[in-house]
């Protein structure tokens, strides 16, 4: 065991002696820091929660919650349900609490919702209700700086198939409808994310083709990113490798995200993870491959500061893992308590909080 030395203990007054309380310096060579806040906020975090599913019909799972703790290995766990049925996306997260937002089902009544929730992530129980988002939307990402949670783009999901480019955003500490925060360069649905403490990076649009009357659409490489404190127009941040709609959910440590799969298929982007430096302008670069692979935009992720998970889409309940800072392919980490195209995922260690 380790001897732990102080030179010296005074409080304001200047008084000495063993007890620390109230307001209280400590002059020594090395330095300590009192674990100050809501309990719920101490402890290990890496905790990956993730939302809803509509795979098998009629859809039972569409509202259910699970989670793992991203630091082990091991099946996931019911964490409760959303307070609405719907295939809901994340849209930001801090230490404490996650918001999921917007989605619909197939068969939905109404097709779309406007709902956000938020879960508190150590308490487990499902989800509370936040307020509204602007207009209703399925297929948006999320993005946060541990303090705002942002929306970008989206599909309203009816004729004539408007994309948007709109971003939202709201504190996530608080409960409230979602505000304007600016735009991004295309009218697209975009789901995947990821972010660092000031920056969020956006790619996968899915733009549509002329005329809006028309369903068809076309993928693209484009990677956008923003300023997450501040307000505005995306900015081009560089390509993926491959242009395709990559999955859900914020894959982050401090300096590096990772984009996962997509689709249509069949093709080689179907089990491509590529990565980018998030405080470096660029294109992305090849980090390796799914081992459990299929349409994967339905697929959902959440990471700690070193390890990111992947809960895959409808063709299997597999979970997989790689470690962010290396290079290589997924690893099995276990399995959820259903297969569903789950849709959103979000964490309470991603490389956005301090």
């Amino acid at each position: 065991m380790s001897d732990f030395k102080i030179n010296s203990i005074a409080t304001k007054q200047g008084q000495h002696g063993p007890v620390i309380a109230g307001v209280s310096t400590i002059n020594s060579t090395g330095c300590m820091k009192i674990p100050s806040g809501p309990t719920e906020n101490r402890g290990g975090r890496g905790r990956f929660v993730f939302s809803g599913g509509y795979y098998p019909s009629p859809h039972p799972n569409i509202n259910t919650l699970n989670f793992v703790e991203i630091a082990t290995t091991g099946d996931a766990v019911d964490f409760g349900d959303l307070s609405v049925t719907r295939t809901a996306q994340q849209m930001g997260m801090s230490g404490t609490r996650g918001l999921f937002g917007g989605g619909g089902a197939p068969g939905m009544s109404g097709s779309r919702s406007n709902v956000i929730d938020y879960i508190t992530f150590q308490s487990g129980g499902g989800a509370n209700d936040f307020g509204d988002l602007t207009f209703p939307q399925i297929r948006h990402a999320g993005v946060s700086n541990g303090v705002r949670g942002v929306f970008c783009g989206g599909y309203s999901g009816d004729s004539p198939y408007h994309r948007l480019n709109t971003i939202q955003t709201v504190n996530i500490a608080t409960i409230g409808n979602s505000a304007f925060f600016g735009e991004l360069s295309v009218n697209a649905d975009t789901d995947g994310s990821v972010s660092d403490r000031t920056r969020g990076c956006v790619a996968g649009h899915r733009m549509i083709i002329a005329p809006q009357t028309s369903p068809s659409s076309t993928q693209t490489d484009i990677i956008d990113f923003i300023t997450t404190a501040v307000g505005g127009t995306a900015q081009d941040f560089g390509d993926l490798t491959v242009a395709r709609r990559v999955g859900n959910g914020c894959s982050s440590s401090r300096t590096r995200g990772l984009f996962y799969s997509g689709s249509p298929g069949p093709g080689p982007h179907r089990n491509t993870i590529d990565f980018i430096t998030i405080q470096t302008k660029g294109n992305a670069v090849n980090f390796g491959d799914l081992t459990t692979f299929g349409n994967q935009d339905g697929a959902s992720h959440g990471s700690s500061l070193t390890r990111s998970v992947n809960r895959v889409n409808s063709d299997a309940n597999t979970i997989e893992f790689v470690t962010i800072a290396t290079l290589g392919n997924t690893q099995d980490f276990g399995d959820s308590t259903h297969a569903a195209a789950s849709k959103g995922g979000m964490d309470n260690s991603n490389g956005s909080i301090t």
